[in-house]
């Protein structure tokens, strides 16, 4: 169970990321109280963990002020988790125990496959692939044998599309049958780049595992920046409805 800061912690940030908060806005300490029925020394924690992330920045005086993710940040964080994961995969095809968690990896991957092939991007469908897909990463970066390659990761999954497993779908895309089309054939692409992976893992080639896991970490950029060449600069709201969350406006 999460201790009452860290979920206080989580409230705010998720307020802060979702728009309730404007840039640079002063954080009252006692306004928090308030509005979330706790005393000053969880609120007090909270917000020091926020500064630690970056998420609020303490002023000159007394106070915290608001520096919410930039979508600049958020796509170069996206390229720092794809480094170690890539680092994950090639520790985790020189591990003498890599055969231990191989089933796990080839059911998530078959899993995936299931899904895929129901062609259905329902809320549900959606959901199940997300959590195929993180246990399929998740694996490795917990198995690879250095934690610190997991913790660090875990530094930057607060931010929209960085959780572990995050994948991206556009609704827009997925409204026509065109776009349902090349969304499934993007689906069986990464889940063709998981297999090779896995055979990868599995025969103990390090520099194939890393190479292919770089390779698929950088689709996910790729995939956000055809978002960018339109005339509407991308935003937070549209990374987090893309990643799966709600947007400020819960569409």
């Amino acid at each position: 169970m999460e201790s009452i800061d860290t979920d206080l912690a989580d409230q705010i940030r998720r307020d802060i990321i979702h728009g309730a908060y404007r840039e640079d806005e002063r954080l009252s300490e006692s306004r928090l109280c308030d509005i979330h029925k706790v005393s000053r020394t969880p609120v007090r924690l909270a917000l020091r963990m926020l500064e630690r992330e970056g998420i609020i920045r303490r002023g000159e005086g007394r106070g915290y002020f608001v520096h919410p993710p930039t979508v600049t940040d958020i796509l170069q964080a996206v390229q720092v988790r794809g480094h170690l994961e890539s680092l994950a995969a090639r520790l985790m095809a020189q591990s003498p125990g890599r055969h231990n968690v191989l089933p796990t990896l080839e059911k998530a991957i078959d899993e995936i496959d299931r899904l895929v092939t129901r062609g259905s991007f329902e809320d549900e469908d959606r959901r199940l692939m997300q959590q195929q897909n993180a246990l399929f990463h998740k694996t490795i970066l917990d198995n690879c044998g250095n934690d610190f390659v997991g913790y660090t990761c875990g530094q930057i999954s607060h931010l929209p599309m960085l959780e572990v497993g995050s994948m991206v779908f556009d609704k827009k895309v997925l409204s026509t049958a065109e776009g349902v089309d090349k969304s499934l054939f993007r689906l069986k692409i990464g889940n063709a780049q998981h297999k090779v992976i896995f055979e990868a893992i599995q025969r103990g080639d390090a520099v194939r595992a890393e190479g292919m896991m770089r390779e698929h970490s950088n689709t996910m950029v790729e995939y956000i920046e055809m978002f960018e060449k339109r005339e509407e600069a991308l935003t937070i709201s549209e990374l987090i409805s893309y990643s799966g969350g709600e947007t400020a406006e819960g569409s």
